[in-house]
């Protein structure tokens, strides 16, 4: 109840007037009821392309970091016998955790590799999710040492064990860390912001936030006008709120299966 009540209060704030919002009278249910919000939010090519962009931005950033998080964690999951550098590698990794750049830095670096207004600026700083590759290296270092040593006597290589057995044995954690990124990619605005100078490059997130904060009252039309004045901070918001949770939600009941499986793994000891 406590995680459901925000959501249905926002979906109500969403449906609701903006005189009834700004008035404080919206609880669970809408008030004054109507779609003004959302005509506000959809009714608009910018939002369909906006769109566009956050679906590439999530499926090529998901892939790639799904591929980097496996080519990382997999090395580091090996005794030290085997990688002897493991430990300064791993050390290098928290260390980007621990000490960030600042946003300056990143920009002067995204900008000389000339990736700005680039679908790639929105990808590649953040190709490498430490935290994902740590979740992932301790759940291959779970995986009993007999079936990679089997795998060695059979005369497989390390790329074969990896794809014939470490990856079909972590899927419930691979899922885990897939939903993570996902997440991450849909819900970011502030990069759009930064790596992105033309308003048709901005990803859905970014698009939804500058409709609250831009508002151009001089080139504004009367029906916009209208409009405008129907809807409020809060219900525009709210309908925000409710259309970024969306792909989410479609998603979440795929993959709900491998959190289920993830949790039982362990719970059982013969």
């Amino acid at each position: 109840l406590l995680s459901i009540a925000p959501i249905w209060h926002a979906l109500a704030l969403s449906f609701s007037s903006s005189a009834a919002s700004n008035a404080g009278l919206v609880g669970l249910w809408p008030v004054d009821f109507n779609l003004s919000s959302y005509s506000t939010v959809v009714d608009d090519k910018a939002f369909f392309l906006a769109f566009w962009v956050s679906l590439k931005r999530v499926f090529l950033g998901g892939a790639v970091n799904f591929i980097m998080t496996i080519l990382i964690a997999y090395p580091l999951s090996r005794p030290k016998a085997e990688f002897k550098l493991r430990n300064v590698f791993m050390w290098f990794l928290v260390f980007t955790m621990l000490f960030k750049s600042g946003l300056i830095p990143i920009y002067l670096t995204v900008q000389s590799l000339g990736l700005v207004n680039s679908i790639w600026s929105l990808v590649l700083p953040v190709a490498v999710p430490v935290f994902n590759v740590i979740l992932l290296m301790n759940f291959f270092r779970s995986i009993p040492r007999e079936l990679d040593q089997a795998a060695k006597m059979d005369g497989a290589g390390p790329w074969y064990t990896l794809y014939s057995i470490y990856i079909p044995l972590s899927v419930p954690a691979l899922a885990t860390i897939t939903l993570f990124s996902l997440v991450m990619h849909w819900n970011s605005f502030l990069d759009g912001l930064i790596f992105m100078s033309k308003t048709e490059n901005y990803p859905l997130q970014t698009y939804i936030q500058q409709l609250v904060v831009q508002v151009n009252l001089e080139n504004m039309s009367a029906e916009e006008a209208v409009r405008i004045a129907t809807v409020s901070d809060k219900t525009l918001n709210a309908a925000k709120i409710i259309i970024s949770m969306l792909p989410i939600i479609a998603v979440y009941p795929f993959i709900q299966r491998y959190f289920i499986h993830g949790i039982m793994i362990g719970s059982v000891k013969e």
